[in-house]
């Protein structure tokens, strides 16, 4: 084996071994809704089948013959054939797997795809380099094309192919790759005879295979993976949004859910809530006039529509790190007009940097339905640091509105960085001055704000009347002992409950961490 085919051999070995680790990350984090441990299983198990592959390859390197002989491309060609076959398996024995018990049974098939995969380097230095003077410098050669085809594998996945591919078909591709990687040893190793032509036969039949399963495999796959053992039979998601930046899923009730995690509702509307929507009214009713709004995160576009019709603002910046969602709000009349109001300012970017990157920007209330406070990177809109960045960007007397998912932890930090604070159901407002909720304000705000030209609610119909007295009893719940979790609560009572809580920070990614593992399997 020349030192130009091993150096091939390896780059390309390389690039699909990091293809699949990029696609086995997408659906494994897709399982288990974002968990921050699920990069650390997947990595821990993957390192070890390399390594374990590496191990096994002592038993073909121990012939100082065989570097040149074009034979052990053939048993390199059935080492790279089987890792394809089981590579290719992981991601639809996870869908079926996680429909039966659980999910981290998965997590064998990629330690023993990783050993066949990892075996492949050490056998191409191997046999491709020469135990002479100029070994070291050719094994450094072999090794960076190893790391380019590695990182190469890890870009044009990440960053090209999931965003313009589904899941399938990307998968497809790096089988199709890494068959045709076979066929290329076969025909260096001059397969020939009745051995030859079995290898070719298998190869075919593999390639043919693979590709017209496909299609059964990765059916239903990504129903399977959110709903595991309660998915029900024939269910199918609405829509589908597959991109660089995530998989974004709906269901036909309008249900949106970000990397299998619960994303909100298609809904604007306080008559029929669904998704706690009360709670971005409410906002409105607690400070006389806002003009600038900023909010970090726009998934359904629902909690966007209510600030954007706040009597008095000018002007809403929206950040959002996913184009996906623009792409569903587009297509739902129930909130496409979004997209068309000149006062709506739609930017795509990670919220954190953009607010870093704007210093001069002020506002008077800023907006964010977090997600989940256990899921990964939410430590980055949750941190001490990231709040007294908002901070910073807030006019005097100006709102910082966010969801904390009951995380006692981020209702702490809040009111840790700003000197007032209440909490509405789940989510903390918090400013640099006293804040309350009025009920002849709320009750005004209720009457007064239009959704896209409609009334919020219709004192003419019985069950909007009954809906609002429902609504003006939220500010009797301020003065409940015990305070309800579904109500209002001061910054006093708040502070005196949370006995436990730990102010979030960058290093320490408190809501991620406090018990990790045990929440991990429990998902």
């Amino acid at each position: 084996m020349s030192l130009a085919l091993a150096s091939a051999i390896a780059a390309l070995a390389g690039l699909i071994s990091l293809a699949y680790e990029i696609l086995w990350y997408r659906v494994f984090s897709f399982v288990n809704k974002g968990s921050p441990m699920t990069f650390g299983l997947l990595l821990g198990f993957y390192l070890l089948g390399i390594a374990f592959g590496s191990l096994a390859s002592r038993a073909y390197c121990k012939n100082k013959r065989a570097t040149f002989d074009p034979a052990q491309l053939r048993a390199l060609a059935g080492f790279v054939f089987f890792a394809q076959l089981l590579s290719f398996s992981v991601i639809p024995f996870l869908s079926w797997i996680a429909t039966k018990t659980s999910w981290t049974v998965a997590l064998a098939p990629v330690g023993l795809s990783a050993m066949l995969l990892g075996a492949a380097l050490p056998l191409v230095a191997h046999f491709g380099i020469a135990p002479d003077e100029r070994a070291g410098a050719r094994l450094s050669y072999v090794y960076l094309a190893n790391i380019v085809g590695s990182a190469c594998g890890s870009l044009v996945v990440g960053y090209v192919l999931l965003d313009v591919w589904p899941l399938e078909k990307v998968s497809l591709a790096i089988a199709m790759t890494g068959f045709l990687l076979v066929a290329g040893l076969l025909v260096a190793g001059k397969a020939r005879g009745l051995r030859g032509a079995g290898a070719w036969m298998a190869l075919v039949a593999a390639g043919a295979g693979t590709w017209a399963s496909s299609p059964r495999a990765f059916d239903r796959v990504w129903e399977k993976l959110q709903y595991k053992t309660e998915l029900s039979l024939g269910f199918r998601f609405a829509e589908i949004v597959e991109n660089k930046s995530g998989v974004i899923t709906v269901t036909g009730s309008g249900e949106v859910f970000g990397g299998g995690a619960y994303d909100g509702i298609f809904n604007a509307g306080v008559r029929y809530d669904r998704n706690g929507i009360f709670r971005t009214y409410a906002l409105g009713a607690m400070r006389p006039e806002y003009h600038e709004a900023l909010m970090v995160g726009l998934a359904s576009g629902s909690w966007a529509q209510v600030v954007v019709s706040l009597p008095t603002i000018k002007h809403l910046t929206i950040i959002e790190i996913n184009p996906g969602y623009l792409k569903l709000i587009r297509e739902r009349p129930e909130v496409s007009w979004l997209l068309d109001d000149p006062r709506v300012e739609i930017v795509i970017d990670d919220g954190r940097r953009w607010i870093q990157r704007h210093p001069d920007r002020k506002f008077d209330l800023a907006v964010m339905n977090t997600t989940w406070h256990w899921r990964g990177h939410a430590t980055n809109l949750l941190s001490v640091e990231y709040m007294s960045l908002v901070r910073q960007h807030l006019e005097p007397g100006g709102v910082f509105f966010y969801n904390t998912t009951h995380s006692e932890d981020a209702m702490k930090t809040g009111l840790t960085v700003f000197p007032y604070g209440m909490r509405i159901y789940n989510c903390m407002a918090v400013s640099d001055q006293p804040l309350a909720l009025l009920r002849d304000k709320w009750r005004e705000l209720l009457l007064g704000i239009r959704i896209h030209g409609e009334p919020a609610l219709d004192l003419t119909q019985e069950y909007d009347r009954g809906r609002m007295d429902e609504l003006l009893e939220l500010v009797d719940s301020l003065e409940e002992q015990p305070p309800s979790r579904e109500g209002l609560e001061t910054k006093d009572s708040m502070l005196a409950r949370f006995t436990g809580a730990r102010v979030i920070t960058d290093d320490n990614m408190v809501p991620e961490w406090r018990d990790p593992l045990k929440e991990q399997l429990a998902r």
